[in-house]
């Protein structure tokens, strides 16, 4: 019987600890104001008795009398009490697609492995900013994290990671319904390749009920311009779907990938989530980190 190898937690820290001192003091800032109360960093819809000062609202029957200004109350004769601003945080979860697909091109440059990179960034950013952040990857139940602020949950997000092959074709949407149980800030890590469609509906539906999502679409540079000296191309999710690149072959691959990224981009775009394209070996991990934290919309379709 074979036993895996126990986890190595120093060489994970190694590994990832250059990018976490890179995304060190960013802030990812809610992009919605939050319906919770719970004391955190992102504006609320709940109005309290913080020190954030928002406006002066005349007394009624049942106010705390706590709340009353009584300066005010002397120089007007009017009872005011004083109504700021609260701050609320936001439960994240970071849902990853772990399919073949992802692991395309093989070795340490892989959409996997970037999407790996970016789960542990931003579940770094999220934890630093007082926020509960979670982990939910497709197809590996056992991978699921709850949102918690514990010490420790960045890494338990890199072994989860870690631990997850890229491998199989288990649907996406499934993993995000399940995120919106207890997250409302919900980050998609993927390259779309599967069920678009259905994951799609799920996030229109999530955005309709005030949740942020971001959309991170996840790019190899060899799929934007496939080598040349490659003949043939096999589907990673089904070995059966081969196809010789010719040359006329792959200058219709990249007229029909081209219009179907524009499309994606339109699709997501317009249902109001945040959507970001990301090339592998495009820009350092932290510069896309940046990008999806500060919510540039610049850059949003280009990437």
């Amino acid at each position: 019987m074979m036993r895996r190898a126990p986890h190595d937690e120093g060489r994970d820290r190694l590994m990832y600890g250059a990018l976490l001192d890179a995304v060190r003091g960013l802030r990812w800032r809610a992009r919605r104001v939050s319906r919770i109360a719970v004391p955190g960093i992102h504006p609320s819809r709940v109005r309290g008795t913080s020190a954030e000062f928002t406006e002066y609202r005349a007394y009624r029957q049942g106010d705390d009398l706590r709340r009353i200004d009584w300066k005010l109350f002397a120089r007007s004769d009017r009872a005011h009490v004083r109504i700021s601003e609260e701050r609320a945080v936001t439960p994240t979860c970071l849902v990853l697609d772990a399919s073949a697909s992802m692991a395309f091109p093989e070795g340490p440059g892989s959409k996997w492995s970037l999407a790996q990179q970016l789960a542990v960034a931003l579940a770094s950013v999220a934890h630093s900013g007082g926020d509960p952040v979670g982990l939910m990857i497709a197809g590996n139940p056992r991978a699921t994290i709850p949102p918690r602020t514990r010490r420790g949950i960045v890494a338990e997000v890199i072994q989860k990671v870690a631990d997850t092959p890229a491998t199989g074709s288990s649907p996406l949407a499934g993993a995000l319904t399940a995120a919106t149980r207890s997250a409302s800030r919900i980050a998609i890590v993927s390259d779309f390749l599967g069920d678009l469609d259905d994951v799609s509906r799920v996030a229109r539906e999530l955005i309709a009920a005030g949740r942020d999502v971001h959309a991170l679409h996840i790019i190899a540079a060899e799929e934007l311009d496939p080598p040349r000296a490659v003949s043939l191309v096999t589907d990673p999710e089904s070995s059966d779907l081969r196809r010789y690149m010719a040359d006329s072959v792959r200058d219709e691959y990249l007229r029909s990938y081209a219009e179907w990224r524009e499309a994606t981009a339109t699709r997501w775009l317009a249902s109001g989530a945040a959507y970001r394209t990301i090339v592998v070996g495009k820009e350092p991990v932290s510069h896309s980190v940046r990008r999806v934290v500060r919510d540039e919309p610049a850059a949003s379709r280009a990437g």
